[in-house]
């Protein structure tokens, strides 16, 4: 699920806001009027998506949106005018007169994009431990030497037999090893 934060200078449009997403099926964690209220909010939350206004009474977008982690991003609702001199191309931009349907198409695709990071951020490879890599170096070794392989080439010869048999390359690694000892 991801964590919405609405930020716009007038509370009665933020609570418009959080409303119309609400009957869309979204969660609004929050509605702040001020830049700093949002980075209050954030440092309890890992990455979300702020729908942000243009000016602020404490800052304008830009530096809300300088001022946000990693994992954050921001959905400016703003004129046709302030939505084209908007250089960042982190920032999405929506303008107004806001129409539902597009506020909703993009909001849709910003968590799409959230999702799909969370899935990339949880699917990085686990670092080998030091006696995973002295295995596997053995077993690199070994086909050197026996199969007058390159580095490289043992490396992958090990990596295309781990993907056939559907092993790790540590257990394949041990199986060259052991298959030398017999």
């Amino acid at each position: 699920m991801n964590s919405i934060i609405v930020v716009l200078p007038k509370p009665e449009d933020g609570k418009s806001i959080r409303n119309l997403l609400s009957r869309h099926g979204y969660d609004v964690t929050a509605v702040c009027t001020q830049g700093s209220q949002v980075l209050n909010y954030i440092d309890m939350m890992n990455d979300g998506i702020i729908i942000s206004g243009y000016k602020f009474s404490d800052m304008y977008y830009f530096d809300l949106k300088n001022s946000l982690p990693e994992g954050f991003d921001m959905l400016l609702l703003a004129s046709h005018r302030v939505c084209s001199e908007c250089g960042d191309r982190d920032i999405v931009c929506v303008s107004m007169p806001l129409k539902v349907h597009d506020l909703m198409n993009t909001l849709e695709m910003m968590c799409m994009n959230q999702t799909r990071r969370r899935k990339k951020l949880r699917a990085k490879p686990k670092q080998r431990s030091e006696a995973e890599k002295k295995v596997l170096w053995e077993a690199k070794s070994i086909l050197m030497e026996r199969n007058h392989m390159t580095e490289e080439e043992a490396h992958r010869y090990i990596q295309k037999c781990s993907m056939d048999s559907g092993t790790s390359l540590t257990e394949t690694a041990e199986m060259v090893i052991s298959m030398t000892k017999i």
